[in-house]
């Protein structure tokens, strides 16, 4: 009867998953690099200072026109916006981020692929 237990329980024991720690994607902030590469309907990550009315707007970086603006209602901390670039035929655009009063909380350029 012993021995039975003992398979058992060794049988029990052999049969664990080990728990394996899972891999967590490493976020990038867009503003945090001076240019980042995007593809039409990639996530593009920020965090903002506090809630509020924003606006993102995309800039042609030659010529200083705007390409696209967006306003939204942001929260305090990080904030994911999609960023489209299907319509977009220009290469190298200003990604700025501006507050509600117009003071800008952060630029960066962009390269669409």
């Amino acid at each position: 009867m012993k021995k039975i237990l003992f398979i058992f329980v060794i049988l029990l024991v052999g049969c664990v998953k080990p728990e394996l720690p899972i891999p967590t994607a490493q976020i990038t902030y867009v503003f945090d690099a001076k240019e980042s590469k995007v593809t039409n309907g990639q996530d593009i990550y920020f965090k903002l200072p506090s809630t509020g009315i924003y606006t993102l707007t995309l800039i042609d970086k030659e010529s200083g026109q705007v390409v696209s603006r967006e306003r939204f209602a942001g929260s305090n901390g990080e904030n994911i916006k999609k960023i489209y670039t299907n319509s977009i035929e220009i290469q190298y655009l200003y990604l700025l981020l501006e507050d509600a009063t117009k003071k800008e909380i952060g630029k960066t350029t962009i390269i669409i692929k």
